[in-house]
């Protein structure tokens, strides 16, 4: 038998062990793959006898890999998903997209950004599937198994192509009910907030999220110890408390807007609002998808017609 884990059979070995490992078992893994557990057995023998090394840890009730498992895995999987998109392409038509697309999105997009970007999207490839994980932590998006993340230029990875995605730039504003400042009061400064009763929001890490002011070339930042806090996922929660009085409150003014045209919201220290770089659409020039490239084509058309970012607007973080 070779010792050379790189000769023609090597991609099944490999592929019939990441089954094993993503199942948990030699049965789920052939039934995944349509083989039976013995030839599973047989070829996960075959690679490890290749390699040189025990790569599963085998018990009655479960099946382990081995850390040199677990390290491969983390290696194979994206490599594989990669070929499998690229073999996947090939086969498929020019002008017909198909697969799955999937993204990881911090939630500040998810209220009116992405939703009807994704809508015009899947209308746009029917044959297209989409899966969106919504997560505020930063996330290695290859790890995770994603084609692409969402997040803001400052929580931006490493070793990335960004391509604006949405608006260009946006501003946090500040606002409170007017019943709540009659009673209280106008802050005329950022510092005033500290005697106010603040509505603040926490990121799923645990950090709240930050109150920063700019006016010219000054700059504060305020963190009141807030009488309510929301989780980030309880942002439309939060802004209907302080439509309800409870307070002043810190967020997008996307969010806010329709809030503040009907009355039940009036601006707080407006002069202070400072604008801040817009959503950025990542990824790893290394595996673009089929499905990835029309999302991206999608995008660049949009903000091309909006008089926004092109190609030349993409750029690469290092």
């Amino acid at each position: 038998m070779s010792n050379n884990p790189n000769d023609e059979s090597g991609l099944n070995l490999l592929t019939v062990f990441l089954a094993v490992v993503e199942a948990g078992g030699f049965r789920a893994a052939a039934q995944r793959l349509r083989l039976s557990p013995s030839t599973v057995s047989e070829r996960i023998a075959q690679l490890e006898a290749q390699l040189g090394v025990p790569l599963l840890i085998r018990t009655t009730r479960s099946v382990m890999p081995t850390e040199t498992g677990r390290a491969l895995a983390g290696r194979v999987a994206p490599l594989l998903a990669e070929t499998r998109a690229a073999l996947h392409d090939a086969a498929s038509s020019q002008q017909v997209v198909r697969g799955l697309l999937k993204i990881n999105v911090t939630g500040a997009v998810m209220v009116d950004i992405l939703p009807p970007i994704i809508d015009r999207f899947l209308q746009a490839h029917p044959e297209v599937r989409v899966e969106i994980m919504v997560d505020d932590r930063l996330v290695d998006i290859v790890a995770a198994g994603c084609d692409a993340g969402i997040r803001y230029g400052e929580h931006l990875a490493q070793d990335t192509i960004a391509v604006p995605i949405g608006p260009r730039s946006q501003r946090i504003a500040w606002a409170a009910a007017p019943g709540y400042l009659a009673a209280r009061g106008i802050p005329r400064h950022p510092d005033d907030l500290l005697s106010h009763d603040c509505i603040r929001l926490r990121f799923s890490s645990g950090a709240l999220v930050e109150w920063r002011f700019k006016r010219g070339d000054e700059a504060v930042r305020i963190d009141s110890p807030g009488r309510l806090i929301v989780g980030v996922d309880g942002a439309a929660a939060a802004i209907e408390f302080a439509c309800g009085g409870r307070g002043v409150i810190g967020t997008f003014e996307n969010w806010l807007a329709p809030h503040l045209e009907s009355g039940a919201l009036e601006p707080v220290l407006q002069e202070w609002w400072h604008a801040f770089e817009g959503p950025q659409l990542y990824f790893s020039s290394r595996f673009v998808s089929a499905p990835l490239r029309a999302f991206i084509e999608l995008i660049r058309e949009e903000q091309s017609a909006s008089g926004g970012a092109t190609r030349s607007g993409e750029r690469e973080h290092r």
